[in-house]
């Protein structure tokens, strides 16, 4: 009888050439094509995967800017707070805009009962944040606009005074608005002294307030882009209530938050905690990602906090809420600070 023929193995197919290698790679990322099957050799060699930090406690808050969520379109700030309260945050920071709840239409005791609930519902007012500093900016061409856009921060002042908070963010000014064609640059020196021209003539009604001027770092306005400008601008005005907002995304394309932080040191009094991906090449705002979605050293970023001594608000922003389900951005992130701050192993 004759023997049965041997199984012989499947011929293997062709290995990627290296053009389609450096293709999948670019897409997917060598792990994701090692872990379908792709031999070594196939693909470049990942890099070094990354220990897992130490779990450390960090003595720092946890808050959410209202931007995470879609209020006012689809949800009332009563709901924002209690989603926010119920994910476990200390505290929310919420945004002065032209119109609605939190606005120069509302009336001041409109606004304290802002606080009033949020306290109720278990939440601090980390700050007052406002978009309205891009299109009144306090070093625009226009003289008209730079009024407006003193008497609206101002109104914020006395806003953060009403909500119980002793932080207003602060954008000092603009040499330029990237998003706006046509509109005319502000030479630096222009925009330098309009901008301390207006922050002089809020810091009275600051003080009168208890409430504290915080200088944002930002990306896109052309001014204030070193830790050393920074520092310059709030020191000149010899005042305990000019200090820093310092946001950890703002300077990402270029440069390391756990870099600014040690030079910045005591005059951070807030801190917005924004995720940045150094892979995507550009600067908009949909570079930034849910927090841990990043590229961000988040252990030195707050290792460095720790050793200047802030105790203050994480504040995360993050101007893109979920289409469906919204709420969910809002217990990730939550979750993901309490990892990164200790509170979960």
């Amino acid at each position: 009888m004759s023997q049965p023929e041997p199984v012989r193995p499947a011929a293997s197919p062709e290995k990627l050439s290296r053009r389609e290698a450096l293709a999948y790679t670019a897409a997917f990322g060598s792990a994701f094509l090692a872990a379908q099957g792709f031999a070594a050799e196939d693909v470049p060699a990942p890099a070094a995967t990354q220990a897992r930090p130490a779990v450390k406690k960090y003595d720092m808050k946890k808050s959410i800017n209202l931007w995470a969520l879609p209020y006012p379109q689809k949800m009332t700030l009563k709901q924002c707070f209690e989603i926010c309260k119920d994910a476990g945050f200390d505290g929310v920071e919420v945004n002065y805009a032209l119109e609605g709840d939190l606005s120069p239409e509302a009336s001041p005791a409109h606004i304290k009962s802002i606080g009033d609930m949020a306290r109720k519902i278990g939440l601090e007012i980390s700050g007052v944040c406002s978009f309205l500093f891009w299109p009144y900016a306090l070093s625009h061409e226009d003289p008209k606009r730079r009024e407006k856009g003193l008497e609206l921060a101002i109104q914020m002042v006395r806003a953060a005074r009403l909500l119980g908070t002793d932080n207003l963010l602060v954008v000092p000014g603009a040499t330029y608005v990237p998003w706006i064609e046509n509109e005319p640059p502000v030479p630096f020196d222009v925009c330098d002294r309009r901008a301390k021209e207006a922050v002089r003539k809020l810091l009275p009604e600051a003080e009168k307030a208890g409430v504290y001027l915080n200088i944002e770092n930002i990306f896109a306005n052309g001014f204030l882009h070193t830790p050393d400008e920074i520092n310059a601008f709030v020191d000149s005005f010899q005042s305990e209530r000019v200090r820093v907002h310092f946001d950890t995304g703002n300077i990402a394309q270029y440069h390391f938050a756990e870099h600014w932080i040690p030079l910045l040191g005591k005059r951070i009094k807030n801190v917005h905690l924004k995720e940045y991906s150094k892979k995507v090449h550009e600067f908009n705002l949909h570079t930034f990602r849910p927090l841990l979605d990043g590229t961000t050293n988040w252990p030195a970023v707050l290792d460095a906090l720790e050793k200047v001594g802030y105790r203050g608000h994480l504040i995360f922003e993050y101007f893109n809420p979920f289409p469906y389900w919204p709420e969910a951005l809002v217990y990730q992130t939550s979750d993901a600070l309490d990892r990164m701050l200790g509170r979960k192993g």
